[in-house]
């Protein structure tokens, strides 16, 4: 499908902006520079009679976003969640797509259930409710199981969604195949494999079984976290179309004056926020990539409840440690070790000179060390960031993007909450924590212990692997395989030997 016919969808897209007026509007928020402004104005002003219409009584925004479609509100949901970088009037009228969208019709969302279940839907619930709250994907409605009396939430794809999202995503790659040829420089950035990311992610989210698997596995991962609620999954009244979770009674993050009017502790919650994701992340490798106030709420008891598990972040062991000493660097001003930590990742390429990167990433950190929270401008440091990133070639790494995706929806969330939050400071207890676990001689060992366990599984073939090789290397026109059975005894206490090392260190560490 990625062929011309594309052009029309984008053109489409510049057009609605420029009908909406939400164009001039969005480069006036993110201070655009003044020409770039007018140049956006006189090349769409032309095609504006082609936008779509949208809903006259929406802000211009908000409008030309939810005309466009799920993949477009999906990035509006981001930008709703950052006044610090649009300004805090346009982020307030974006927070209508977090969960205020326009429903559709309850008997659509029963008939859904009952093909997806197999049962009507007066049979599998006592109760069930008009839309609770509707977003891109999905609408929830409030209902009661008819077997056990538990209140739950049931959430429904919307119709046709996969098919709406399979054009956005179509016009999506053809566009980001076309900057890369028509822009050679912006290759560093992969706007190929960044969409193509972004088509994983938003395919998962459209299978809810598989956010039902993530809410399992991400509510036994914190079922000892203080402050913290996840609802369970209900697996029999769940299927691709249709997941059912426990319903979580509590203010949704995005009315600030309601929590407030609660007596519930703004700062207290918005630090929650922050260092709950950053445990996540580090301790389990396992993070709610999707934060923004739409999907949380606060408990009468001050307790943050999660839900909305369509998008979820995993990195390996390895990354977390690199990303918790790049965070712990700047938390202790050492822009050196930050750098090193960059060149050892293959992050910046290795002909560039650590001694300059070092002194520009302490421009990027100084100012927001120097300055009080809420006087720091977001979007002239991800300016300078960017100018950081191509002046010494950094390439986008796909595998961190969700995570820096959801780094900056969660200060915004939980500066929205406590504006004077500074990231570092709150961030500094939970990567010293887990640097004090997981950086250093403790590690080592484990990582050592690790390796030998995985080597005593393979211990018995070692020895005749090696014979092979050895025969290879000196013979290499002779193709030598030991015969089977043959030298069992000493690569046998060998692995033996492995296996038990390795469960020794395992008991000590």
């Amino acid at each position: 499908m990625r062929g011309p016919h594309n052009i029309w969808r984008l053109i489409r897209t510049l057009a609605t902006l420029e009908r909406s007026g939400a164009a001039g509007v969005v480069l006036e928020a993110m201070e655009a520079p003044r020409a770039v402004r007018v140049a956006a104005r006189v090349m769409g002003w032309p095609f504006a009679w082609l936008g779509l219409k949208g809903d006259p009584a929406l802000p211009p925004v908000t409008r030309a976003i939810t005309a466009l479609g799920p993949a477009y509100i999906k990035f509006g949901q981001i930008l709703s969640t950052r006044p610090d970088i649009v300004g805090d009037e346009l982020a307030d009228q974006l927070k209508v797509l977090q969960d205020k969208l326009p429903p559709f019709p309850t008997a659509i969302a029963q008939a859904t259930i009952a093909e997806e279940i197999g049962a009507p839907v007066e049979t599998l619930f006592s109760e069930f409710s008009e839309p609770v709250a509707a977003a891109s994907i999905a609408q929830v409605h409030r209902a009661r199981r008819a077997d056990t009396g538990e209140d739950v939430a049931v959430k429904v794809l919307r119709p046709g969604i996969e098919r709406a999202f399979r054009k956005d995503i179509d016009a999506f790659y053809f566009a980001a195949r076309w900057i890369e040829i028509l822009a050679p420089f912006s290759r560093r950035l992969r706007p190929v494999d960044v969409i193509a990311h972004f088509e994983g992610v938003v395919l998962g989210e459209l299978d809810l079984r598989l956010e039902c698997a993530s809410a399992a596995e991400f509510a036994a991962n914190t079922e000892r976290d203080e402050g913290l609620v996840v609802p369970r999954p209900v697996w029999p009244l769940s299927g691709r179309r249709v997941l059912t979770i426990g319903w979580a009674e509590g203010i949704g993050l995005n009315e600030v004056a309601a929590i407030e009017a609660a007596g519930i502790d703004r700062v207290a919650l918005g630090h929650r926020v922050l260092t709950l994701f950053l445990r996540h992340a580090l301790r389990d490798g396992f993070f709610h990539a999707d934060m923004h106030q739409g999907n949380l709420k606060v408990a009468a008891d001050g307790s943050l409840i999660a839900y909305d598990f369509g998008i979820m972040g995993r990195i390996d062991e390895y990354t977390r440690r690199v990303y918790a000493e790049i965070l712990m660097g700047f938390i202790r001003k050492d822009y050196r070790r930050v750098a090193e930590v960059h060149f050892e990742a293959g992050y910046v390429p290795a002909d560039r000179d650590i001694d300059e990167f070092a002194r520009a990433l302490r421009a990027v950190g100084e100012p927001i060390f120097g300055m009080e929270a809420s006087r720091i401008s977001m979007a002239r440091l991800l300016a300078y960031l960017f100018e950081v990133t191509e002046r010494f070639g950094m390439e986008t790494r796909t595998e961190l993007i969700l995570l820096q995706r959801t780094m900056v929806v969660v200060e915004g969330v939980a500066r929205s909450l406590d504006p004077h939050l500074n990231m570092w400071q709150v961030a500094g207890p939970v990567v010293e924590d887990y640097i004090r676990s997981h950086v250093g001689p403790m590690a080592v060992m484990r990582d050592l212990a690790q390796t030998l366990r995985v080597l005593a599984r393979f211990g018995p073939k070692l020895p005749a692997l090696t014979e092979a090789a050895l025969i290879r290397a000196g013979n290499p026109d002779v193709s030598a395989r030991p015969a089977p059975g043959r030298g069992w005894f000493w690569p046998a206490i060998g692995g033996l030997a492995l296996f038990v090392l390795g469960l020794a260190l395992g008991e000590l560490l």
